[in-house]
């Protein structure tokens, strides 16, 4: 049976709800509701339901999506440990703006329901605030929804951001905000994050992705297979170790470096290349949407090239790259190609080997 309880102090918008209560308001919202709301309907009323398991959706950035069963007692133990990590307590206010059709919406709410959060939940747009009149202790969001909102961001205490890149210039524009932000890892699998990084206030020296380590939430315990992949042994929020295909620098069993994917992991003349190294680094020169890859060559079995959105391509880009002295010989594209626009998944995020299809 499911037996958890909602927090005494809980409250979304504003209003407190018992059990049966939620029912009827998640009732309501699938019957009458915006589309979002609907999302928020459909989910309350299989978190009430008494089954073990609750049913979630990948985001397909990593592969084809797919539906998988997760432990409603790991989903609880999983906020448990955001809690502790990020030193929540009842009757702290959060924003909620991110979609409910993904385990990060998902579980924001069920944050909420079990440490007794104070929740306002509103449409996940691209631009969630437009103003900040209200202080909220805690918040969510995706980078856009970050960038969007700069001039506004401030209104939170502690800003958690996933889902897709933490581009360079993002790290840059949020240095001098009082708002603490931080950069997730995870994934459906681990039941969100599993692992943080502090961007702001002078995090490190240097903001580069590759000198920060991502500290794990307690319960867990990191390391790595014979390809460097991180391997995460997590009993309270996963049945198995889960094995990823993250690249990292492993420094304890509790703090690693986030190097990339290894099915990107280009091959070029027999030095291996880790595309988002690269690419942290050109982010910098490059103000358009970009990525790296390795394209087929007999010389070279695989050709590093750069990849960049739009109609048009400057015709120095090569030679400013080379110019800058961020990259290391053999780290400098042999080719700029241009795509008018690049694939993404439903949530906004990347398809590499759907955009390299279009080649």
């Amino acid at each position: 049976m499911n037996n958890f309880n909602i927090h005494p102090d809980f409250k979304l918008n504003g209003i407190s709800y018992s059990k049966e209560e939620l029912k009827e308001l998640a009732y309501s919202l699938v019957k009458e509701g915006a589309k979002f709301e609907m999302n928020l309907g459909d989910f309350l009323m299989d978190w009430l339901l008494p089954s073990q398991e609750i049913i979630v959706k990948t985001s397909g950035s990593t592969g084809i999506p797919k539906k998988i069963p997760l432990l409603k007692e790991h989903m609880v133990n999983s906020a448990l440990a955001t809690g502790a990590y990020f030193n929540l307590r009842p009757r702290d206010t959060v924003l909620h703006c991110l979609p409910m059709a993904y385990i990060a919406g998902k579980m924001l709410l069920v944050r909420a329901l079990i440490l007794g959060l104070h929740i306002d939940f509103i449409a996940p747009t691209s631009t969630p605030i437009t103003h900040g009149t209200k202080k909220y202790d805690f918040s969510a969001m995706v980078p856009l929804q970050l960038r969007n909102t700069l001039g506004f961001i401030d209104c939170i205490d502690t800003l958690i951001v996933g889902g897709a890149p933490f581009s360079q210039d993002l790290k840059e524009l949020v240095q001098d905000k009082s708002c603490q932000i931080y950069e997730t890892y995870g994934m459906t699998e681990t039941i969100t994050h599993i692992a943080a990084r502090k961007i702001n206030h002078n995090a490190v020296k240097d903001l580069s992705t590759s000198s920060r380590p991502f500290k794990a939430l307690p319960g867990l315990t990191l390391s790595t297979d014979k390809r460097n992949r991180l391997v995460i042994d997590a009993p309270r929020i996963a049945k198995q170790k889960i094995v990823t295909n993250d690249v990292v620098g492993l420094i304890s069993a509790s703090e690693f470096l986030w190097l990339g994917r290894f099915d990107n992991i280009i091959n070029s003349g027999g030095v291996k290349l880790i595309p988002e190294q690269i690419e942290s680094l050109l982010s910098t020169l490059i103000q358009e949407r970009f990525f790296v890859t390795g394209l087929s060559n007999e010389k070279l079995g695989q050709k590093l090239v750069l990849i960049i959105e739009g109609k048009e391509v400057a015709a120095d880009v090569l030679e400013k790259i080379e110019q800058s002295g961020l990259l290391e010989r053999f780290q400098v594209p042999k080719e700029v190609i241009s795509l008018p626009s690049f694939k993404e998944s439903v949530n906004g995020k990347l398809l590499r080997e759907e955009t390299i299809r279009l080649l």
